[in-house]
């Protein structure tokens, strides 16, 4: 028996022993961007999940590009040796899996609180900073109104993924994947709810994604070959007249020209109080429509949750990788019992040979039937 979900794939020169990748997952942990002991522990377990990919959360490439004050960050030497110390051990721990880190900035949605505080935006006493965006427009009502960038900050800004993206080399990342998605600054320039721009930056189709296709040549063109840039977008803002599959399909095919190795389809975010209609694989059709029209690799996300369904996925074409979050967060050993359920191998450190032996399983299946 042989496993879709467990082949090798090659993402730009990046070989990956299988198709499961950990999606990036905010820990709102660190201090001043830097990454700690929580870093340490979260992505070094994740390391031997079973899966071929770990991203690390979305990174600031600037301290007001930050949407918390625990974000993660890459705009500091002291944030680029933290989290050159935690990728160095957890790389030691996982064998072939690969990492890498997603590099973002959070525009208008920056300067709020932790989810589990609210997830509202700061108040005065809270220690709040102004936030940025295409246009002065908030986030929702309560909401920080942002600055509107100039044409020399937005080049600055570009400046900041660049320089970002040479620590992330030096750090020891194979993949950088550029966050276009969520509502986030990029993706404020893409949406036309947004973007109210009236320079060469916004209105059209072709202006709204002149920065983010920008910061993604730039990027490309700093890093060596070897790392692999991709690419995070959200398929449609959930709202009438705002950015959708078609637009996303063609900013997709501008991208693959400027050497994307892989798309990761999400959706939404760019409106507060909006609520994408959430069920099993409900993004997966968005991985398989830009699949189909561009031919880019391609990795699906959001409510893929069973060995079976994330098989099938791939099975039927619909993406070529298949990531989670929160399933990990919950099993960090879900690689591990995804290549049981699916008759394949996975990586696993050897100090744990005894949990994967077929007779322990066998006596615990025993055990959990008589009860």
């Amino acid at each position: 028996m042989t496993s879709r979900l467990f082949d090798p794939i090659r993402i730009g020169e990046v070989e990956l022993p299988n198709r499961l990748a950990v999606a990036p997952m905010c820990q709102y942990s660190a201090s001043d961007g830097s990454a700690n002991d929580w870093h340490l522990q979260h992505l070094s377990q994740l390391a031997y999940s079973g899966a071929g990919l770990v991203m690390v959360e979305a990174t600031a490439v600037e301290r007001r590009g930050r949407i918390t004050h625990g974000c993660v960050g890459l705009y500091t030497d002291e944030n680029e040796a933290a989290l050159r110390r935690v990728l160095d051990a957890a790389r030691r721990l996982g064998g072939a899996t690969r990492f890498g880190v997603q590099l973002a900035h959070a525009g208008r949605k920056a300067s709020s609180r932790k989810p589990w505080d609210g997830g509202a935006a700061l108040t005065e006493g809270e220690d709040p900073w102004q936030t940025v965006s295409s246009s002065a427009v908030a986030f929702g009502e309560d909401w920080h109104v942002p600055h509107a960038l100039t044409k020399e900050e937005i080049a600055q800004t570009v400046a900041a993924f660049v320089q970002a993206a040479h620590r992330a080399v030096r750090a020891g990342f194979e993949v950088i994947e550029i966050h276009s998605a969520h509502g986030y600054l990029m993706h404020e320039f893409l949406s036309p709810l947004v973007n109210a721009r009236k320079d060469e930056y916004g209105g059209s189709f072709e202006n709204r994604i002149r920065f983010p296709l920008e910061v993604i040549r730039a990027v490309r063109a700093a890093v060596p070959s070897h790392v692999a840039v991709g690419l995070r977008v959200s398929a449609t803002d959930w709202v009438e007249g705002g950015w959708d599959l078609t637009q996303t399909i063609a900013y997709v095919r501008e991208a693959k020209k400027l050497g994307i190795a892989y798309v990761c389809a999400s959706s939404g975010g760019i409106r507060a109080h909006v609520m994408p209609p959430v069920a099993p694989g409900f993004q997966v059709d968005f991985a398989a429509e830009i699949k189909a029209s561009t031919g880019v690799v391609t990795r699906a996300v959001g409510l893929i949750t069973d060995p079976k369904q994330a098989e099938q996925i791939l099975e039927e074409g619909r993406a070529d990788m298949i990531a989670l979050g929160r399933a990990f967060l919950d099993d960090p050993r879900w690689g591990w019992h995804a290549a049981d359920v699916l008759g394949a191998k996975t990586h696993f450190p050897p100090q744990y040979h005894m949990a994967r032996g077929s007779n322990w399983r066998k006596f615990r299946d025993q055990s959990a039937a008589r009860v």
